[in-house]
């Protein structure tokens, strides 16, 4: 069995050793020197005039007086007298005098320096790097400006670069690793928020334009259209106007079959409807216009009426009302004639809607 350790030298009992207390505490004193290991300088030549124990320091090139002959190596104060140990490869110490951390390259002590942290290939917070060169898993991040009373300036901005515009710029959020939103520049110049509900096909909520700065959403629940035949109304009854032809329908809240708007999801929704008079027999047919919600309640503020005589295929009413809505709920535009009977004219009579918040 050898009688010291081979990484600290560190003195081992051996069997019916004699005094196993002397040994044990010189091992106990090479640990209480090296272990966390800090040194007062490892710049000084000379040892201080007055050294209390505890006092350790690591000795350049040209070590004086009772330093002679020790250059390289750690001198440390104990027990009234200075006792010098050789470092080894990779050792860490950190030196009082110029705050900083070292690393023994097995001839100098180097500092951990901030370009020993540049082009690194890899960094992980609680996770390895497998899937992406910086991976951090955690429950908080936070990222602060460094304020001007600490010397920063009090801004914070982060940038996200791309080479070309047909590349990809931005933030992936994921549930489980599967992707359900993406924002940011994603094939284009162009600001982009979308949702998926698979990971694959992605559905645009809003888009805007990276030369005009004009705002698109794509997928609103909207749609405008016009009837291609002329609506024919009796005198004193309201009748639901056939929108038969429609110009856009995203979502496909309209139906054209039953000329009524569903309404997707709850919120906030515009309407609009313009009718044209058509004559029947009369010029005195007293146009009325309203909106019906579920096929029975007139939407407060969409309801008009003409009273004066009216111009064949000149004479027009329009409405226009912002309603709450539940999904589920539907909007109809209705027409009525008061005193004769009468036509709501083909192509120039129109119904609208929008969800708006």
């Amino acid at each position: 069995m050898p009688d010291i350790l081979p990484n600290l030298s560190l003195p081992i009992l051996q069997p019916s050793q004699a005094q196993k207390h002397v040994t044990h505490n010189a091992a106990l004193s090479i640990l209480d020197a090296l272990v966390q290991l800090t040194l007062i300088s490892g710049a000084e030549t000379t040892p201080p005039a007055a050294p209390t124990d505890g006092m350790r320091y690591a000795v350049p090139a040209g070590g004086a007086l009772e330093w002679a002959g020790q250059s390289g190596k750690i001198a440390s104060f104990e027990n009234g007298a200075w006792t010098f140990y050789t470092p080894s490869e990779g050792w860490r110490a950190y030196f009082n005098d110029t705050q900083s951390l070292r690393i023994f390259d097995g001839g100098t002590w180097i500092e951990v320096s901030s370009a020993q942290f540049e082009n690194l290939t890899g960094i992980g917070l609680g996770a390895d790097t497998s899937s992406a060169p910086f991976t951090a898993k955690l429950n908080a991040a936070l990222w602060t400006a460094l304020y001007d009373a600490d010397g920063g300036t009090g801004d914070l901005m982060q940038t996200i670069n791309k080479e070309s515009a047909a590349d990809d710029a931005g933030f992936v959020f994921q549930t489980d690793f599967a992707t359900r939103a993406l924002l940011g520049l994603f094939g284009t110049d162009n600001l982009r928020l979308s949702v998926s509900q698979d990971g694959s096909n992605f559905l645009d909520g809003l888009i805007v334009d990276g030369a005009t700065g004009i705002t698109e959403q794509p997928n609103l629940p909207r749609f405008s259209g016009t009837t291609n035949f002329d609506n024919f109304g009796a005198q004193g009854a309201w009748i639901k106007i056939a929108i038969n032809t429609l110009s856009y329908n995203d979502q496909a809240a309209f139906d054209a079959t039953t000329s009524e708007f569903t309404a997707p999801v709850d919120g906030l929704y515009s309407f609009g409807g313009h009718l044209l008079f058509k004559r029947d027999q009369s010029d005195n047919a007293r146009m009325n216009i309203r909106l019906v919600k579920n096929g029975s309640v007139q939407v407060p503020g969409s309801f008009g009426r003409i009273t004066s005589n009216h111009d064949n295929e000149l004479t027009f009413i329009n409405t226009h009302a912002v309603i709450p809505l539940v999904a589920g709920d539907t909007v109809e535009l209705q027409g009525k004639f008061g005193s004769e009977s009468g036509y709501f004219m083909a192509d120039e009579t129109t119904f609208f809607g929008y969800k708006v918040g």
